[in-house]
This record gives structure tokens, sequence and C-alpha cells, in this order.
């Protein structure tokens, strides 16, 4: 894939913001805007490696993998590109980790204009920064993704979601193994089982686990992070994701910006002064908040 019409879109000088299908927030207002060239590339299924342009929508690229038996894991809707720059996993992160994970290599255009190619299509150890993982969550402030490789996953043979009353969901969770998903609100727990049809069912089984239509609706409120040992504790109005940490509420988290996320600031503010020290790239996005 040819970079060079973004790269010129995209240019060395002045203020600029990429948008894509808007599921995830829109471009910066009043300021130069570019969208990433979209396409699927190649899908090498052996390797269990695809390629696309960052602008490709992940339910495309989820469709054309379906073909060959694999998926992605990264959210649904929205375009690929922008599941990387916003970085935040869905509720299967228990079963197949953090959105960071799935980014191989990248070309994105940085603040200069330039074309920048980080990491590699297989998985191996780096030294000093490795780009790939500043660039997942960046929210565009490094650089804007281009063309990226991703790594694919087999569809499971079964996928189905279940759920049980619970007021401590860890008596569940200890009893299952290896589930994708495990959600809980205060009283109820939901899991998400893949695998071998007589598998799932067995844990399910075990678990006193009964099919659900589906995942719970997750709070639009604030998302924060917790030890996953300190989930039972929770009160108020939430979905926790059992086993991650992740707490999803209903409106404002309790209490202030935690002393964690007010370091993912600091740093990306940092990183920024570093990768554009102009702040023409998605300027007043701020990377934390």
């Amino acid at each position: 894939m040819d970079l060079t019409a973004f790269a010129d879109a995209v240019g060395s000088a002045g203020p600029v913001t990429i948008s894509g299908l808007g599921t995830r927030g829109g471009p910066v207002d009043g300021v130069h805007r570019v969208a990433a060239p979209s396409g699927i590339d190649w899908i090498q299924a052996d390797e269990m490696i695809a390629s696309c342009g960052a602008g490709t929508p992940v339910d495309a690229l989820d469709a054309a993998l379906r073909e060959v038996g694999q998926c992605v894991a990264l959210p649904s809707g929205g375009t690929v590109g922008g599941a990387l720059s916003v970085g935040l996993s869905d509720v299967r992160r228990l079963g197949y980790g953090p959105v960071r994970e799935t980014l191989l290599q990248a070309k994105y255009v940085s603040a200069t204009g330039e074309v920048v190619k980080a990491g590699g299509p297989t998985v191996k150890n780096v030294s000093g920064f490795d780009l790939c993982r500043l660039l997942v969550g960046s929210l565009g402030t490094l650089g804007f993704l281009g063309e990226v490789i991703v790594r694919t996953r087999p569809l499971p043979q079964v996928s189905q979601w279940f759920t049980v009353a619970a007021l401590d969901p860890s008596a569940v969770f200890q009893k299952l193994y290896r589930p994708v998903s495990v959600l809980w609100d205060g009283t109820r727990l939901w899991a998400l089982l893949e695998g071998h049809p007589a598998d799932v069912q067995s844990q399910a089984d075990c678990c006193g686990l009964v099919p659900a239509d589906g995942a719970p609706v997750v709070p639009a409120g604030d998302r924060s992070g917790v030890r996953p040992s300190q989930i039972a504790g929770l009160g108020g109005r939430f979905l926790a994701e059992v086993g991650v940490g992740v707490v999803h509420w209903h409106g404002q988290r309790p209490g202030a910006m935690s002393v964690a996320a007010q370091s993912v600031t600091k740093l990306g503010e940092r990183l920024k002064a570093e990768f554009d020290p102009t702040g023409r790239l998605n300027p007043g996005v701020i990377v934390g908040r």
C-alpha cells in the first residue's frame, strides 16, 4: 500500500486531525482533516497475520478473516486504526489479551510528514522504544496510523454467553478454565465461554451457569482500573471485568482522578513533546483523560 498520498495530506506544518467512522470519538473541530487509507492488503492464514489500511472497518476485516476460520481481537465497529489509536480492549480482554498485543507492525505518518515503519510481522523482543505499543492508545497524538499488520486468532467452534446470580464472583471464576470474559455487577455474573461444545457445556454445568442472550450492556460512564482482588468489595453501580480489574461505572466513578491516571497523562505529555514538539497532530487531545 502506497502511503505517499496520505503523508502528503498530513503534510509537515500546521494543525491536523484524523477521522475514521466516528464510533470512538470525532476529529478535532476546526482543524485540517485527513483520513487513513482503507482496504485489506493480504491475509496469511497459515501465519495468522493480516495487513490492511488503518481506515479499514474492523467488521470488514473480521468478515474477511471469517472466511479462513479466523478473527481479530479488536473491539467491533469503527476502523482498525481507530481501535488501535484508542487502545481500549473490549470485554474479551481476559481471554484475548490487551489491544496492544494485536498490533505487530505499523506504518504511520509522523509530525514531520514522513512515513515511519515500526515493529515487524513477527513477534520478537525489542530494545528501547517499542513504537507499536506506544502508538496503541496514543489517540493519534504521536503519529497517524496508515497501514498495519495485525495478529489474528482462530475462530472458536462455540462462543456462548452464560449467566448466574452471584454475590461473590470469585466462587464461579475460580472454577472456570480460561474464560474469555467474566463480568459482574454486584449481584449477577456473566461468562463468555469458547471452545469445543462439550467442554463449554461441562464448564457451564459445573458452575450452575445458564445460557444468556448475550453480554450485558456496558455502562457508558467512567472507566477505571482496580486490582482484580478488589472487585468483590466494590460498591455503587458498575460492571466489572473479573480477572482483569477494569470497572465500567454508571455515570462518574467515585473519587478523584487516580494517581495512575495522572501518571499516564504526564507520560503522554512527555512523549508528545518528543514525537510532536509543535503539537500539530490532534491538537488539544490529552492521553489518559
